[in-house]
């Protein structure tokens, strides 16, 4: 594997074609053969005579890059795989689109929403719980509320509860694996949200997402319908990109709940951004560019450190 100043970093486990085939072109035309695609199975790392290393599966060594952006999965982030990798990158100086701590923040939908609360960005009311019992927590959960995983993207194991007896009911067949959060419905929003894409502090573009067939989730994936509409809610744009500050990610998908009052409420923030089709041509150039930022402040501290 070649030297590389940026790469285009990703899981084996998050599998989006159409979006790392577009990235890739981004970052081509931006970086030529400066850049590469680069899979963490296909990684090796080590410590020899006291320095840390990279290596292919051949155990030849490859330098670490200047810039990486790192696309993994967030339900399936672990520990002891991909933020032990990322910790190796930036202890060998590689700065990292998105940092280790703000990553870490996003893992866990609750724990953006305690970073969230501790900047006064606005949230929806939010119960969970460690070891209660489930049944003990309902109790406590407000009628009706969404209920979600910590853990999860897509959509996935999200869903209206109307109160808390459905829930009663349906214990015993929900997967607690991970905690759940159960959430203030904001009726208002129903099946509706505005997703702002934001890089390096910016607004690149923001969709409404409409859901099909009266369902509350509007993602995509999940059959909504979207509308490509930058510059439309302002208001949502500058909170998209506070939210982001806030959590000190370089790329996010920070999805809003319109309120009644026409505010907007920050439903959750993803590191990982998966845009629709329509808006790749405004965002895999919005990130390439990000980078090359990065690699033009490392280039002006070098210069202005040598003699």
């Amino acid at each position: 594997m070649a030297a590389s100043d940026v790469w285009l970093l990703s899981g084996p486990d998050l599998d989006q074609p159409q979006t790392t085939s577009e990235l890739t072109a981004a970052f081509t035309e931006r970086f030529a053969d400066r850049c590469a695609v680069v899979r963490t199975d296909e990684l090796l790392l080590g410590v020899r005579d006291g320095k840390l290393e990279l290596l292919d599966l051949s155990g030849h060594t490859i330098p670490a890059p200047a810039v990486a952006y790192a696309r993994l999965s967030t339900p399936r982030l672990s520990t002891d795989r991909e933020v032990t990798l990322l910790c190796h990158l930036q202890s060998m100086g590689t700065v990292l689109l998105n940092p280790i701590d703000a990553v870490l923040a996003c893992v866990n939908k609750f724990w953006q929403l305690q970073t969230l609360a501790l900047a006064d960005v606005p949230i929806p009311d939010t119960v969970t719980y460690i070891h209660a019992p489930f049944d003990r927590v309902l109790d406590t959960v407000p009628e009706p509320c969404v209920v979600k995983a910590v853990r999860g993207h897509r959509g996935q194991r999200v869903f209206l509860a109307p109160d808390a007896e459905l829930l009663r009911d349906i214990g015993g067949s929900i997967d607690h694996h991970v905690p759940y959060l159960f959430q203030h419905y904001v009726r208002h929003s129903h099946g509706r949200d505005l997703r702002v894409i934001v890089v390096d502090g910016q607004t690149v573009t923001a969709l409404v997402r409409t859901a099909a067939n009266g369902s509350i989730k509007s993602n995509i994936s999940s059959g909504g319908t979207p509308t490509i509409c930058p510059g439309r809610y302002p208001e949502g744009e500058a909170l998209a990109e506070r939210a982001t500050q806030v959590l000190g990610l370089g790329v996010a998908g920070v999805d809003l709940l319109f309120e009644d009052d026409g505010t907007f409420t920050v439903c959750e923030v993803n590191p990982n951004v998966a845009p629709w089709r329509a808006t790749l041509p405004q965002v895999a150039p919005a990130i390439a560019a990000a980078c090359a930022a990065r690699i033009n402040r490392r280039d002006q501290v070098v210069n202005a450190e040598v003699p």
